[in-house]
């Protein structure tokens, strides 16, 4: 499993793959009960991933489980686990750290997706504390700072390769027919129509949707703003791309209630050239260049590591929920 900090929400992210901190005590040299694996010499403790393990299990809606069901789990947290400990020996390596400022900023950026008060209860779900949770974030931003000092700053685009790029997929850098519409979507047919009877009155198209839209566009005026064929319902694009500019629409019904649109302005397809294109191509260029050097980066740590799995514990291992600390309030 491939960690990437910058593919997910920062909340999900966390609570499934940012994973405590194991000691450093060497591993003794006959098997121990209480070891599930060695990554370069540092200990995964059971407790510790028992912990996870019962955590992952409980975000799951299956009460009962069998060992073959756990088994996929298991083997997905202990992958986790050990990617995640090579990156955070490879930071240390490297004299990687994050300030406390840093952390506080990123737990502030959790907790900023969320409603007031919903975040404490979100962590109480997750049976995560605030120290931990603070403790993983610091843990992320340090693997954040791995990869861009030393695997994305590595990573450049040619000027050839831009061309070539877009040479190989001018046809999908063209941009297609747009209109920029608005609407008035009421619940009857009766009240549609006599909404549409204003606007054959003289009646402004942006007041009547304020004034009677059940959609959350009523408060701009119904505006819809440009959109290609495609990104709405169908039965948007059968009528809006059929209307010229300035008119308006016979009475639509949807699943969604009785419509009236209006074309506001029309974009017709037109082909970008590469100046216009460049800044996209260079950035989908470097996006897929970054993806192969973190995977390349990450399989050089993992064939070069010395990693020991304790395959009689790990099977010992049933994910019972253990006791887990609730999220301080």
């Amino acid at each position: 499993m491939r960690f990437s900090p910058t593919r997910a929400p920062l909340l999900s992210l966390v609570l499934a793959l940012a994973l405590g901190p194991a000691c450093n005590t060497p591993p003794k040299s006959a098997p121990d009960d209480t070891v599930v694996a060695t990554v370069n010499g540092e200990v995964l403790s059971r407790t510790d991933f028992e912990q996870e393990l019962a955590r992952e299990l409980a975000s799951t809606d299956v009460s009962q489980r069998t060992p073959e069901e756990i088994e996929p789990f298991k083997r997905t947290l202990l992958d986790t686990y050990i990617h995640r400990m090579l990156l955070l020996q490879a930071a240390r390596k490297n004299n990687l750290t994050v300030t406390p400022e840093e952390v506080d900023r990123g737990v502030l950026r959790l907790s900023g997706d969320y409603p007031a008060g919903n975040f404490n209860e979100v962590l109480a779900q997750g049976q995560l504390s605030m120290a931990e949770l603070r403790a993983r974030e610091a843990s992320r931003l340090t693997i954040e700072k791995l990869f861009a000092s030393h695997v994305y700053s590595r990573v450049a685009v040619t000027e050839e390769e831009l061309r070539a790029y877009y040479s190989a997929h001018e046809a999908e850098l063209n941009e297609s027919e747009q209109v920029h519409a608005a609407q008035i979507v009421v619940k009857g047919l009766d009240e549609a129509r006599r909404v549409q009877a204003q606007l054959k009155s003289g009646k402004k198209f942006a007041d009547l949707a304020r004034r009677y839209s059940l959609s959350a566009d009523a408060k701009v005026g119904g505006d819809l703003g440009f959109f290609p064929r495609g990104q709405m319902p169908p039965a948007f694009d059968e009528v809006v791309f059929k209307l010229g500019v300035g008119q308006v629409s016979d009475v639509v019904s949807t699943e969604y209630g009785y419509h009236l649109f209006k074309v506001l302005e029309r974009k017709p397809a037109r082909k970008r050239d590469f100046a216009e294109a460049r800044q996209w191509v260079e950035t989908k260029l470097l996006e897929h260049k970054r993806t192969e050097a973190q995977e390349a980066f990450e399989k050089d740590l993992r064939d070069k590591a010395q990693v020991q799995v304790n395959e009689a514990t790990l099977q010992a291992i049933r994910g019972v929920p253990a006791v887990v600390p609730q999220a301080a309030k």
